[in-house]
């Protein structure tokens, strides 16, 4: 069983498609409906009570845990002068919080079924950056947290992975700041899908513990 948060659209629907072909059974965490998923649990995972009921649907099912694959996240633009409460609390409980309490809350599960995990992260989480400086706080902790995911599984045969891309062409920026023209030329989400799954598919002995991809 591959667990996707965000599999409803971009990145998450393209690997939720590739597990698919490969005949594996793939449950979609997110507000919307992923295609591809034998099972859509529909939630927004921003609060416990969500994150909770979402682990009890995937505790039900029989079936081992191969891996968790956090595509999940929401992006902002405000600069500095203008970082606004509501949004720090949106950016920091989707982008960090729902991974965090997810795999806090299945961890007995992944030690038990050796998961691995992957969380997509963000080139925003390895520099600085003053266009986006909320976003990149937000994927900076959610590096920090898979970093020490992997100190946690070390002893494990659970694999770890900051999954670190540049710019991919989804609509995922054009839904924070309207029409975006700024993807049209970078990487396919098809592309990166494909890479998420040759690592997990590499055999247990290897980890590809941190990777970067940028856009050419």
């Amino acid at each position: 069983m591959i667990v996707i948060t965000g599999a409803s659209s971009g990145l998450g629907l393209e690997v939720a498609k590739l597990y698919k072909k490969s005949r594996k059974k793939v449950v979609n965490i997110s507000r919307g409906k992923c295609e591809f998923a034998d099972l859509n649990i529909l939630l927004s995972l921003r609060e416990e009570p969500e994150i909770e009921k979402a682990t009890k649907e995937i505790l039900k099912i029989d079936e081992p845990i191969e891996a968790i694959i956090n595509c999940i996240g929401v992006y902002n633009e405000q600069p500095f002068a203008k970082i606004t409460e509501d949004e720090v609390k949106r950016l920091m409980s989707t982008n960090v919080k729902a991974p965090l309490l997810l795999i806090s809350k299945l961890m007995p599960r992944i030690r038990k079924d050796e998961t691995d995990i992957l969380n997509v992260v963000s080139t925003a989480g390895t520099k600085g950056q003053k266009e986006n400086p909320l976003y990149t706080t937000s994927k900076w902790a959610e590096r920090g947290m898979t970093l020490s995911l992997q100190d946690e599984l070390r002893d494990t045969k659970s694999r770890v992975i900051s999954f670190c891309p540049g710019g991919i062409s989804t609509k995922f920026f054009e839904k924070a700041v309207g029409d975006d023209s700024r993807s049209d030329n970078w990487m396919p989400p098809e592309s990166v899908a494909l890479l998420i799954k040759q690592i997990l598919d590499l055999p247990k002995s290897m980890e590809v513990s941190e990777i970067v991809i940028n856009r050419n």
